[in-house]
This record gives C-alpha cells, structure tokens and sequence, in this order.
C-alpha cells in the first residue's frame, strides 16, 4: 500500500504536516533529526575505530602463549 504514494502523495503529505504544525516546529523538528543522524553517524565511526584499534593491537602481539606466561 505504501510503495504507491508517489510524488503528489507526498507532497500532499509535506502541506498537511505544514498546516497542522507550522513552519517553526518543523523546522525544530527537522533540525532535530539532523542532529541524530550527526551523532548516529559519530557513533557508528567511533565504533568503527575502536574495532579497527583493536584488530591493530591484535595485529601487533604476536607473542606466543607460553612465553607471555613467563612474563
């Protein structure tokens, strides 16, 4: 059912939302949605960093078992 909206579905859907909440508070909202997607994306690449700063220390000790025992 909602694969055949369109573009004057939704355009028609934009002037409802505008009429019932205003320019203002879409605009907040808008604004709002903008900062989540900006800190989304943060996360997403700080997750992405640690994982790889693992994988590199990892990487770096190749120290066998029995002689990080000895240790």
């Amino acid at each position: 059912m909602l694969n055949n909206i369109g573009l004057p579905g939704l355009l028609l859907i934009a002037v409802v939302v505008l009429v019932l909440f205003g320019r203002g508070k879409v605009s907040s909202l808008m604004g709002e949605v903008g900062k989540g997607i900006s800190a989304f994306k943060k996360g997403v690449d700080d997750g992405k960093k640690e994982l790889e700063d693992k994988s590199a220390e990892a990487a770096r000790d190749v120290t066998p078992e029995s002689e990080k025992d000895k240790a």
